[in-house]
């Protein structure tokens, strides 16, 4: 069981880490013992900010030696309090944000070996001087960092064509939790040595290895994209339309976003300088993207299909980019859907994944199950159509005190969803992990097999539950 650090561990660790390494000020540490949500606060007995691998690496053997906890954290930008110590004020906050060097880039195998510090956004402009790019990006982009979407499994608005990060991670370094350093980053193609421990490593939320650094596979940069706003009657449309283009398009469909219009009505309403793409409106969008060479004529191949969709009535509506500003426009308005839902009140966020197939179904029905449950409940769904990951917000019915209403009735709420993702074959946790936030549910509601297996692995790599408590499986 994990103990309070001593005076004596905290000047050791202030040796070690010298004053850019360690702090134990109240108002420094502050801004990173709330989540990003504002749902958690945690306090810290202090902040520890190592800039090797090394200095990590020491870290945790003197806290070892003492079973004192410590909670990894990136840019501190999950949804689910996952990064987030609790309010006992004895675990220790490790911060990987100085550890964030771009330490090899080899162009001709299209690799890049970067540390866990590094904001996703930073990196991408780091390989596109390279003439490559990392196929992942999402909202968060200009502060998620990536240890943080290593641990997190993160996914984005490109998994449709590249997977998530486990399918772009070739190599992890990290240390475990006796203070030991894994070396993976070797990009091995062939390698059987058992278990994959770089793949145990990525979704794990901290909790078996802290990543300091990963080799990720990049792709050529894009030279061309083209960009469509399309209006829709339904998601069942949406679906059709998908399978179209994936047949007809084939590697070039890099994204394919499924968006209600009330979803962009909160968008148009809290958020300045947008403005809506077609008029009149429609009950849905698709956003896509196509990606690919300068000679590909991806503009006249999108357009192509889409008049053919048009022709059968299977869209009713469609605008086109003309540019990089008009393309940047449209994924604006689907980058700010979380941001003007928070403007707009107090809401249940639920990042689940169903199979593709099923998700239409999942949108159309859940609302009835909330609403039979709970009379005036309101739903709306948006998210990534291409990978089945549905963001599901559930806001409590109007005229009422909706925190209130929250604090009674969420957690209920909540337990239908996830009981009907479930029901479909589907994930409670699609992006963004399971941290503090669906800890108890995935203990209360998913498979008994699963649970066994993840606490026995726990406890196999981490038997004194120092690295990350309270998180993923408790």
């Amino acid at each position: 069981m994990p103990r309070p650090p001593s005076p004596q561990l905290l000047d050791r660790l202030q040796a070690l880490l010298g004053d850019k390494g360690f702090s134990d000020d109240a108002d420094a540490m502050a801004p990173w013992l709330t989540d990003w949500r504002g749902k958690y606060h945690g306090r810290a007995a202090a902040m520890l900010s190592p800039a090797t691998t090394g200095e990590v690496a020491a870290v945790v053997r003197l806290c070892a030696q003492e079973d004192a906890a410590l909670v990894p954290q990136g840019g501190n930008s999950g949804m689910v309090g996952g990064a987030t110590p609790d309010s006992s004020g004895t675990q220790l906050l490790l911060s990987l944000r100085r550890m964030n060097r771009l330490r090899a880039i080899d162009e001709q195998a299209q690799l890049a070996v970067v540390e866990a510090g590094m904001i996703l956004e930073n990196f991408h402009h780091a390989v596109l001087d390279h003439g490559l790019r990392f196929p992942l990006t999402l909202g968060g982009k200009g502060s998620a960092t990536i240890g943080g979407l290593v641990s997190t499994n993160a996914g984005g608005t490109q998994v449709l064509r590249h997977g998530t990060m486990r399918a772009l991670v070739a190599g992890v370094e990290a240390v475990l939790p006796d203070g030991s350093v894994f070396d993976g980053l070797a990009p091995l193609k062939k390698d059987n040595r058992g278990y994959d421990l770089k793949q145990l490593l990525c979704g794990a939320e901290g909790t078996l290895g802290i990543v300091t650094a990963a080799c990720l596979r990049l792709v050529p940069a894009a030279a061309a994209r083209a960009t469509a706003w399309i209006g829709l009657a339904s998601p069942d449309v949406a679906l059709q339309l998908l399978r179209r283009l994936d047949a007809a398009l084939g590697p070039s469909l890099e994204g394919f976003e499924l968006i209600p219009h009330r979803c962009l009505d909160a968008v148009l309403r809290h958020i300045p300088q947008t403005r809506a793409p077609l008029d009149p409106p429609h009950p849905w969008y698709a956003l896509v993207e196509l990606a690919g060479e300068a000679d590909d004529d991806l503009d006249a191949r999108l357009e192509t299909e889409l008049a053919a969709a048009f022709e059968s009535a299977l869209i009713g509506d469609v605008v086109l980019a003309k540019n990089e500003a008009e393309s940047d426009a449209f994924w604006r308005l689907r980058d700010s859907i979380s941001e003007a839902e928070r403007a707009d009140g107090p809401a249940l966020q639920h990042d689940v994944s169903v199979p593709v197939d099923l998700m239409p179904r999942f949108i159309a029905e859940n609302p009835g199950r909330l609403a039979a449950a709970f009379p005036g409940i309101r739903a709306l769904s948006f998210g990534h159509l291409g990978d089945g990951n549905v963001h599901h917000h559930v806001q409590p019915p109007e005229g009422v005190d909706g925190a209130a209403w929250l604090a009674a009735h969420g957690e209920d709420a909540s337990r239908l969803v996830y009981r009907h993702v479930l029901e479909l074959g589907g994930s409670i946790s699609a992006e963004h992990g399971i941290g503090q936030l669906k800890r108890d549910l995935l203990a209360e509601l998913d498979s008994p097999a699963r649970l066994a297996a993840l606490r026995g692995v726990k406890a196999g790599l981490d038997p004194a539950g120092l690295f990350n408590p309270g998180k993923l499986i408790g």
